[in-house]
């Protein structure tokens, strides 16, 4: 079997998947007809010709402008029944997908709305092809912690369709430190909590969102390999990393993919997964970033399937659901 079919086929989860990243352009166009809205771009070729991003924030400013069209409870569900659909045909068996309610509440759009078009279309996806999954909100980090507590105060309504809370948007000038309260909150509350961390930012950001915020796992978190100790602990204590290449790439995180630390990271042990960030931004879904991390840093079917069962380890599934997975994986692996 080669190893695009390899990758194709084998199961796997999803763990680091920003919701409002999954706008395709032909379905933002479809959107903002049926709402009115007036596009800056005449068409889905002149869209796609300004995803040339220079950095974190260059991609913020179009993903922002694209959210906008996003107004009704079916924006929410008809966007996120998309993502599920591709997830399925890319053989996805469990999603913890990200959403930023303040891209939305801020422009007037309530709350409700906008989880209740999400959750619609998760509960159906698990009834018409089993894939389960997990809510996580996230706060962004370049607008003020008392904002992030106006937020999670509004969420407590619906704690039942979330599962954990974690921190996105602008890394640099805005440290995990800056939301310890808001956390600590959602902590008492019994949330799960994860935070981007070591992207742009340093390994410290990593060390306060290990300390401070006390999360589960680390989204990205490239930048812990320039502390030792620090890979040590993750090691220690197998804090995962949800590794994102394409959007490494995009972002210009890595100049080159044959650069990416993925590999290493395996090597070191380190608990690493491989996820899709912003899909229809940076170029591929959770296949395109195996294929294209695969083919660049030439891993072998067995690192692959590491990476497959490293993803449902990293969840935040039941321990029997977990090994279940795995051993789907396994099973996968032993027959191909």
């Amino acid at each position: 079997m080669s190893i695009e079919k390899f990758v194709k086929a084998i199961p796997k989860a999803e763990l680091h998947v920003h919701i409002e990243g999954t706008l395709e352009p032909e379905l933002m166009f479809k959107i903002a007809a049926r709402n009115n809205i007036l596009l800056q771009y005449q068409s889905v070729e002149e869209l796609k010709m300004a995803y040339k991003f220079n950095n974190l924030q260059s991609f913020l400013d179009i993903y922002y402008a694209g959210a906008k069209v996003l107004i009704t409870e079916p924006d929410f569900y008809e966007l996120t029944r998309a993502y599920l659909e591709k997830a399925h045909s890319q053989n996805v068996l469990h999603v913890e997908i990200m959403f930023d309610p303040q891209t939305h509440t801020n422009r007037g759009i309530e709350f409700k709305t906008v989880i209740s078009g999400i959750s619609r279309a998760l509960t159906e996806a698990q009834t018409e092809w089993g894939i389960t999954s997990n809510l996580i909100m996230c706060f962004l980090r370049h607008l003020s912690e008392d904002d992030a507590i106006k937020t999670f105060e509004m969420a407590l309504n619906y704690k039942d369709l979330i599962f954990a809370v974690g921190l996105d948007s602008s890394e640099k000038g805005h440290p995990p430190s800056k939301f310890q309260r808001v956390f600590e909150m959602a902590l008492k509350e019994g949330f799960k909590t994860v935070a981007h961390a070591g992207e742009e930012g340093p390994a410290d950001y990593v060390w306060e969102a290990l300390d401070l915020l006390k999360v589960s796992r680390i989204d990205h978190g490239n930048n812990s390999l320039n502390d030792d100790n620090l890979i040590q602990k993750l090691i220690g204590q197998q804090i995962p990393l949800t590794v994102c290449p394409l959007s490494n790439l995009k972002l210009k995180v890595v100049t080159d993919l044959k650069m990416h630390p993925l590999k290493k990271m395996l090597e070191a042990g380190l608990l690493a997964t491989v996820n899709s960030d912003d899909p229809s931004y940076f170029g591929g879904y959770i296949n395109e970033n195996f294929l294209s991390v695969a083919e660049a840093l030439n891993l072998s079917k067995q690192e692959i399937a590491l990476l497959a069962i490293n993803s449902f380890k990293a969840s935040f599934l039941e321990e029997t659901s977990k090994q279940e997975m795995i051993e789907k994986v396994q099973e996968f692996f032993e027959n191909s």
